[in-house]
């Protein structure tokens, strides 16, 4: 386990999470910030590039597990990411839809803000959100984020602006 809150833990996935992580990351709805579901070869790509993460930073996105299930509801965690000519460290979240608007992203958001800061020592931390998606937007505010700057990135082919959203230390 990396760390607890009230009503989740967060811990390094595995591949046995592939499972659960193909719930979120092949569901179309969940998925439409990122122009549509993954095949089964880009969520393992997607899993593989966690555990390379893990090994390279000692952290990435980490399975979000319910306490109450025990059942992994999500995936929400620190990454280094690409933003302009530069990288920059990202909280990052993606959760099943059947878990929406319950406050689990923004509990689990706000968490890993206080582990970049008091574990990591980081002066800041972002969120970068494509412009459309107003809910992960709103749990970058709910987290104390403010819009800093704007990029558009080029992603499956498609143009999408993105926000950055930061909040320092």
């Amino acid at each position: 386990m990396i760390f607890e809150t009230d009503r989740l833990y967060l811990r390094k996935m595995n591949q046995d999470d592939y499972g659960a992580l193909c719930k979120i990351l092949q569901d179309e709805e969940t998925m439409y910030a990122y122009e549509g579901a993954f095949s089964d070869e880009e969520a393992q790509a997607w899993l593989e590039r966690q555990l390379s993460r893990y090994r390279k930073w000692g952290f990435g996105l980490w399975a979000v597990i319910l306490k109450e299930t025990g059942e992994m509801i999500g995936q929400c965690g620190l990454t280094m990411q690409p933003w302009k000519d530069e990288e920059v460290l990202e909280i990052g979240y993606l959760f099943r839809r059947q878990y929406w608007h319950r406050g689990y992203a923004a509990e689990a958001a706000r968490a890993c803000r206080n582990y970049a800061f008091d574990v990591l020592g980081a002066e800041e931390v972002c969120s970068i959100i494509r412009d459309t998606n107003t809910a992960s937007q709103n749990v970058a505010v709910r987290n104390g984020m403010t819009v800093a700057d704007h990029w558009v990135k080029h992603y499956r082919g498609v143009d999408m602006p993105h926000d950055r959203y930061v909040v320092k230390r």
